[in-house]
């Protein structure tokens, strides 16, 4: 299945910020919301992610300094993207192989969509809860 059955399935409202907003303000949207990722956006383009990972490398290295600098100073870039058509477990293996929690789904240069790697997992675990109910009914049946 597609990431595309994945995305139109949920609300579309995307949390973001732009690479001019301090770290401060994209730390208290990562709180707020409760997520661990925001794309930034650079326009409708994607100038990065800024991830809880980022907060905590930057807030190591140089303290309670770099909350007023800008996210893309300390942001992760260039952003690693998926696009609508790409395979849910491919995605997934893209996650575990980079090491990445959280990925922009693209249509062309426009992101749509933003799935966590617990999107993911948890969409794998509807499949698997599934096909065992499938397979549970034919045995009872056979």
């Amino acid at each position: 299945m597609s990431i595309s059955k994945i995305v139109n399935n949920r609300d579309h409202t995307i949390v973001s910020c732009t690479p001019q907003d301090s770290v401060q303000l994209a730390a208290t949207l990562l709180a707020d919301k409760k997520i661990g990722a925001l794309p930034v956006m650079d326009g409708d383009g994607i100038a990065g992610i800024f991830s809880e990972r980022d907060l905590l490398y930057c807030v190591a290295r140089d303290g309670a300094e770099v909350l007023p600098r800008p996210v893309g100073e300390v942001m992760t870039s260039p952003a690693i993207t998926i696009d609508l058509d790409t395979d849910a477990l491919k995605a997934l293996s893209l996650m575990t192989r980079r090491r990445i929690r959280h990925l922009p789904v693209m249509d062309g240069a426009k992101m749509i969509g933003f799935v966590s790697i617990g999107d993911l997992v948890k969409y794998r675990m509807e499949i698997i809860e599934a096909e065992a109910q499938q397979m549970r009914e034919y045995i009872a049946t056979a």
